[in-house]
Protein backbone atom coordinates (compact mmCIF):
# COMPACT_ATOMS: atom_id res chain seq x y z
CA UNK A 1 0.00 0.00 0.00
CA UNK A 2 1.09 3.51 -0.64
CA UNK A 3 0.46 6.05 2.12
CA UNK A 4 0.54 9.65 1.77
CA UNK A 5 1.01 12.24 4.13
CA UNK A 6 2.84 13.68 6.99
CA UNK A 7 5.75 12.84 9.02
CA UNK A 8 5.95 14.94 12.66
CA UNK A 9 8.02 15.05 15.71
CA UNK A 10 5.59 14.25 18.47
CA UNK A 11 6.93 15.74 22.07
CA UNK A 12 4.12 13.55 24.23
CA UNK A 13 4.10 15.42 27.72
CA UNK A 14 1.86 12.98 30.09
CA UNK A 15 0.93 15.32 33.18
CA UNK A 16 -1.33 13.56 36.21
CA UNK A 17 -2.71 16.67 37.29
CA UNK A 18 -4.64 19.28 35.45
CA UNK A 19 -2.01 21.79 33.74
CA UNK A 20 -1.31 25.22 36.27
CA UNK A 21 -1.73 28.27 34.53
CA UNK A 22 1.48 30.97 35.37
CA UNK A 23 3.87 27.93 37.15
CA UNK A 24 5.12 24.69 36.37
CA UNK A 25 3.16 21.54 35.79
CA UNK A 26 5.05 18.26 36.79
CA UNK A 27 4.90 15.59 33.47
CA UNK A 28 6.84 12.39 32.44
CA UNK A 29 8.12 14.08 28.77
CA UNK A 30 8.77 11.45 25.65
CA UNK A 31 10.28 12.26 22.04
CA UNK A 32 9.02 10.19 19.73
CA UNK A 33 8.03 9.81 15.95
CA UNK A 34 4.70 10.63 14.83
CA UNK A 35 2.66 12.32 11.98
CA UNK A 36 -0.90 10.62 11.09
CA UNK A 37 0.26 9.30 7.43
CA UNK A 38 3.85 7.68 9.13
CA UNK A 39 1.78 6.11 11.65
CA UNK A 40 -0.89 4.70 9.67
CA UNK A 41 1.74 2.94 7.57
CA UNK A 42 3.99 1.97 10.71
CA UNK A 43 1.22 0.06 11.72
CA UNK A 44 0.40 -1.48 8.61
CA UNK A 45 3.58 -2.80 8.06
CA UNK A 46 3.59 -3.49 11.91
CA UNK A 47 0.25 -5.99 10.73
CA UNK A 48 2.02 -7.54 7.53
CA UNK A 49 1.20 -5.34 4.81
CA UNK A 50 3.95 -4.18 2.43
CA UNK A 51 3.63 0.00 3.40
CA UNK A 52 5.66 2.60 1.16
CA UNK A 53 5.34 6.12 2.70
CA UNK A 54 5.46 9.70 0.77
CA UNK A 55 6.48 12.66 3.12
CA UNK A 56 8.11 15.82 3.35
CA UNK A 57 10.46 16.62 5.69
CA UNK A 58 13.24 19.14 6.73
CA UNK A 59 17.05 18.69 6.77
CA UNK A 60 16.85 19.07 10.94
CA UNK A 61 15.51 15.07 11.24
CA UNK A 62 15.11 13.56 8.14
CA UNK A 63 17.75 10.93 8.75
CA UNK A 64 16.46 9.97 12.05
CA UNK A 65 13.06 10.05 10.51
CA UNK A 66 14.21 7.94 8.05
CA UNK A 67 15.69 5.63 10.22
CA UNK A 68 12.61 4.95 12.16
CA UNK A 69 10.54 4.43 9.53
CA UNK A 70 12.70 1.62 8.02
CA UNK A 71 12.89 -0.29 11.67
CA UNK A 72 8.78 -0.29 11.34
CA UNK A 73 9.56 -1.96 8.01
CA UNK A 74 8.15 1.06 5.95
CA UNK A 75 9.67 2.18 2.30
CA UNK A 76 10.17 5.36 3.17
CA UNK A 77 9.98 8.36 0.32
CA UNK A 78 11.28 11.54 1.89
CA UNK A 79 11.53 14.69 0.20
CA UNK A 80 13.77 16.81 1.97
CA UNK A 81 12.47 20.41 2.59
CA UNK A 82 15.23 22.96 2.13
CA UNK A 83 13.91 25.65 4.44
CA UNK A 84 11.27 24.35 6.40
CA UNK A 85 11.63 22.18 9.50
CA UNK A 86 10.14 18.60 9.56
CA UNK A 87 6.71 19.17 11.49
CA UNK A 88 6.15 18.79 15.44
CA UNK A 89 3.20 18.13 17.54
CA UNK A 90 3.01 18.39 21.12
CA UNK A 91 0.65 16.14 22.58
CA UNK A 92 -0.42 16.97 25.81
CA UNK A 93 -1.91 13.84 27.20
CA UNK A 94 -3.94 14.17 30.55
CA UNK A 95 -4.47 11.37 33.73
CA UNK A 96 -7.08 9.78 31.64
CA UNK A 97 -4.99 9.51 28.70
CA UNK A 98 -6.67 12.06 26.46
CA UNK A 99 -4.36 13.75 24.44
CA UNK A 100 -4.73 17.03 23.21
CA UNK A 101 -2.52 18.24 20.44
CA UNK A 102 -0.55 21.35 19.25
CA UNK A 103 0.21 21.57 16.18
CA UNK A 104 3.26 23.10 13.92
CA UNK A 105 3.15 21.67 10.30
CA UNK A 106 6.11 23.26 9.16
CA UNK A 107 7.31 20.71 5.89
CA UNK A 108 4.07 18.84 5.63
CA UNK A 109 2.09 22.04 4.33
CA UNK A 110 4.72 22.05 1.83
CA UNK A 111 4.11 18.82 0.46
CA UNK A 112 2.34 19.10 -2.58
CA UNK A 113 2.47 17.94 -7.00
CA UNK A 114 6.14 18.50 -7.51
CA UNK A 115 7.10 15.81 -4.97
CA UNK A 116 4.61 13.32 -6.78
CA UNK A 117 6.44 10.18 -9.06
CA UNK A 118 3.63 7.86 -11.04
CA UNK A 119 5.83 4.85 -10.14
CA UNK A 120 4.74 5.06 -6.05
CA UNK A 121 1.94 3.49 -7.39
CA UNK A 122 3.77 0.91 -8.45
CA UNK A 123 3.37 -2.78 -6.55
CA UNK A 124 0.61 -1.03 -4.81
CA UNK A 125 -3.15 -2.60 -4.11
CA UNK A 126 -4.31 0.18 -1.98
CA UNK A 127 -4.10 4.01 -1.49
CA UNK A 128 -4.51 6.13 1.39
CA UNK A 129 -4.04 9.65 1.61
CA UNK A 130 -3.98 11.49 5.28
CA UNK A 131 -6.56 14.35 6.07
CA UNK A 132 -3.60 16.58 7.09
CA UNK A 133 -3.30 17.05 3.28
CA UNK A 134 -6.50 18.41 2.65
CA UNK A 135 -6.06 21.76 4.77
CA UNK A 136 -3.53 23.26 2.62
CA UNK A 137 -3.25 24.01 -1.15
CA UNK A 138 -0.55 22.10 -1.93
CA UNK A 139 -2.10 18.95 -0.48
CA UNK A 140 -5.32 19.28 -1.75
CA UNK A 141 -3.89 19.75 -5.11
CA UNK A 142 -1.38 16.68 -4.38
CA UNK A 143 -4.39 14.74 -3.27
CA UNK A 144 -6.13 15.29 -6.68
CA UNK A 145 -3.44 14.36 -8.58
CA UNK A 146 -2.73 11.38 -6.38
CA UNK A 147 -6.46 9.69 -5.95
CA UNK A 148 -6.76 10.35 -10.44
CA UNK A 149 -3.54 8.08 -10.80
CA UNK A 150 -4.66 5.33 -8.73
CA UNK A 151 -8.53 5.19 -9.69
CA UNK A 152 -6.85 5.20 -13.12
CA UNK A 153 -5.45 1.83 -12.30
CA UNK A 154 -8.10 0.67 -10.71
CA UNK A 155 -6.84 1.20 -7.21
CA UNK A 156 -8.83 1.71 -3.79
CA UNK A 157 -8.85 5.20 -1.96
CA UNK A 158 -8.64 5.98 1.46
CA UNK A 159 -8.75 8.85 3.59
CA UNK A 160 -8.80 9.54 7.13
CA UNK A 161 -10.52 13.46 8.09
CA UNK A 162 -7.50 13.93 10.90
CA UNK A 163 -8.66 17.19 12.58
CA UNK A 164 -12.34 18.31 13.33
CA UNK A 165 -10.36 21.33 14.16
CA UNK A 166 -9.22 22.09 11.17
CA UNK A 167 -12.10 20.33 8.94
CA UNK A 168 -13.97 23.58 10.66
CA UNK A 169 -11.28 26.24 9.53
CA UNK A 170 -11.83 24.48 6.27
CA UNK A 171 -15.30 24.00 5.79
CA UNK A 172 -17.29 20.76 5.51
CA UNK A 173 -18.42 21.72 1.69
CA UNK A 174 -14.62 22.42 0.84
CA UNK A 175 -13.26 18.96 2.36
CA UNK A 176 -16.32 17.04 1.04
CA UNK A 177 -16.12 18.19 -2.47
CA UNK A 178 -12.04 17.53 -2.34
CA UNK A 179 -12.97 13.67 -0.98
CA UNK A 180 -15.22 13.07 -3.70
CA UNK A 181 -14.97 9.48 -5.67
CA UNK A 182 -13.07 8.28 -2.23
CA UNK A 183 -13.76 4.54 -1.41
CA UNK A 184 -13.47 4.83 1.82
CA UNK A 185 -13.40 7.62 4.79
CA UNK A 186 -12.25 6.85 8.07
CA UNK A 187 -13.70 9.84 10.51
CA UNK A 188 -14.22 9.49 14.34
CA UNK A 189 -17.22 9.79 15.49
CA UNK A 190 -16.87 13.63 16.36
CA UNK A 191 -15.75 13.81 12.27
CA UNK A 192 -18.48 11.78 11.15
CA UNK A 193 -20.73 14.08 13.21
CA UNK A 194 -19.93 17.27 11.65
CA UNK A 195 -18.92 16.32 8.00
CA UNK A 196 -22.62 14.72 7.86
CA UNK A 197 -24.23 17.12 10.39
CA UNK A 198 -25.69 13.95 12.08
CA UNK A 199 -24.92 13.86 15.69
CA UNK A 200 -25.63 9.90 16.42
CA UNK A 201 -22.54 7.66 14.89
CA UNK A 202 -24.68 5.05 13.02
CA UNK A 203 -26.94 7.45 11.49
CA UNK A 204 -23.63 9.68 10.50
CA UNK A 205 -22.10 7.18 8.65
CA UNK A 206 -24.81 6.06 6.37
CA UNK A 207 -25.85 9.73 5.78
CA UNK A 208 -22.01 10.60 4.86
CA UNK A 209 -21.95 7.45 3.02
CA UNK A 210 -24.69 8.75 0.58
CA UNK A 211 -23.15 11.86 0.38
CA UNK A 212 -20.04 9.91 -0.78
CA UNK A 213 -22.14 7.78 -3.67
CA UNK A 214 -21.86 4.83 -1.28
CA UNK A 215 -18.64 4.44 -0.25
CA UNK A 216 -17.48 2.70 2.95
CA UNK A 217 -17.59 5.11 5.86
CA UNK A 218 -15.95 3.62 9.23
CA UNK A 219 -16.34 5.29 11.93
CA UNK A 220 -14.13 4.95 14.99
CA UNK A 221 -16.36 5.21 18.49
CA UNK A 222 -13.42 4.88 21.07
CA UNK A 223 -14.40 2.36 23.85
CA UNK A 224 -17.13 1.41 21.81
CA UNK A 225 -15.18 0.26 19.30
CA UNK A 226 -16.34 0.73 15.52
CA UNK A 227 -19.40 0.73 12.74
CA UNK A 228 -19.46 0.54 9.10
CA UNK A 229 -21.77 1.99 6.70
CA UNK A 230 -21.93 1.57 2.74
CA UNK A 231 -24.45 2.44 0.32
CA UNK A 232 -26.34 4.74 2.75
CA UNK A 233 -27.04 2.18 5.56
CA UNK A 234 -25.10 0.96 8.54
CA UNK A 235 -23.72 -2.82 7.49
CA UNK A 236 -21.15 -3.52 10.57
CA UNK A 237 -20.57 -3.00 13.91
CA UNK A 238 -18.07 -4.49 16.26
CA UNK A 239 -17.05 -3.78 19.87
CA UNK A 240 -13.73 -2.79 21.66
CA UNK A 241 -10.82 -4.46 22.57
CA UNK A 242 -10.66 -3.29 25.49
CA UNK A 243 -7.70 -1.82 27.03
CA UNK A 244 -6.10 0.16 30.28
CA UNK A 245 -5.18 3.30 28.85
CA UNK A 246 -1.71 4.93 28.28
CA UNK A 247 -1.81 7.36 26.16
CA UNK A 248 -4.48 7.85 22.87
CA UNK A 249 -2.04 9.63 20.63
CA UNK A 250 -2.43 8.05 17.59
CA UNK A 251 -4.87 5.35 18.30
CA UNK A 252 -7.10 6.14 15.00
CA UNK A 253 -3.84 6.23 12.74
CA UNK A 254 -3.17 2.51 14.40
CA UNK A 255 -6.83 1.23 13.56
CA UNK A 256 -6.60 2.73 10.27
CA UNK A 257 -3.27 0.80 9.38
CA UNK A 258 -4.88 -2.83 10.99
CA UNK A 259 -7.83 -1.81 8.99
CA UNK A 260 -6.37 -1.28 5.77
CA UNK A 261 -3.46 -4.21 6.28
CA UNK A 262 -6.64 -6.81 7.21
CA UNK A 263 -8.41 -5.65 4.25
CA UNK A 264 -5.23 -6.30 2.20
CA UNK A 265 -5.12 -9.71 3.11
CA UNK A 266 -8.27 -10.85 2.71
CA UNK A 267 -10.73 -10.02 5.79
CA UNK A 268 -14.07 -9.46 4.91
CA UNK A 269 -15.24 -5.33 6.64
CA UNK A 270 -16.86 -7.29 10.22
CA UNK A 271 -13.58 -8.98 10.43
CA UNK A 272 -10.86 -6.17 9.66
CA UNK A 273 -12.80 -3.91 11.90
CA UNK A 274 -12.01 -6.54 14.77
CA UNK A 275 -8.19 -6.75 13.86
CA UNK A 276 -8.35 -2.42 13.52
CA UNK A 277 -9.99 -2.10 17.14
CA UNK A 278 -7.00 -4.77 18.13
CA UNK A 279 -4.42 -2.32 16.85
CA UNK A 280 -6.53 0.66 18.47
CA UNK A 281 -6.41 -0.82 21.67
CA UNK A 282 -2.37 -1.86 21.52
CA UNK A 283 -1.75 1.75 20.73
CA UNK A 284 -3.48 2.80 23.67
CA UNK A 285 -0.89 0.82 26.04
CA UNK A 286 1.97 2.43 24.43
CA UNK A 287 3.58 6.01 24.56
CA UNK A 288 3.55 7.24 21.24
CA UNK A 289 1.87 6.25 18.05
CA UNK A 290 3.92 3.65 16.45
CA UNK A 291 4.28 -0.10 17.28
CA UNK A 292 6.41 -1.13 19.81
CA UNK A 293 8.92 -3.40 17.16
CA UNK A 294 8.25 -6.48 18.90
CA UNK A 295 4.29 -6.08 19.28
CA UNK A 296 2.29 -8.98 16.75
CA UNK A 297 -0.66 -6.78 14.99
CA UNK A 298 -1.32 -9.15 11.78
CA UNK A 299 -4.95 -9.86 10.41
CA UNK A 300 -4.85 -14.16 11.81
CA UNK A 301 -7.61 -14.50 9.98
CA UNK A 302 -10.95 -16.41 10.70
Amino acid sequence: MLVVGDVVTDVVARHAEPLARDTDTAARIALRPGGAGANVACWAAGAGARARLLARVGADTAQWHRGELLKAGVEPVLRIDPSLPTAVVIALVDAAAERTLVTDSGASLALGPADWSEDLLDGVGHVHLSGYLFFCAPGRELAAVVGAAAHARGLPVSVDPASAGFLRRLGVPRFLAAVAGTDLLLPNAAEAALLSGRPEPADAAAELSALCGGAEVVVTLGAEGALAAADGRVVARVPAVQARPLDTTGAGDAFTGGLLAARLAGADLPAALTAACASGAAAVRLVGARPAPSHPTAYAGP
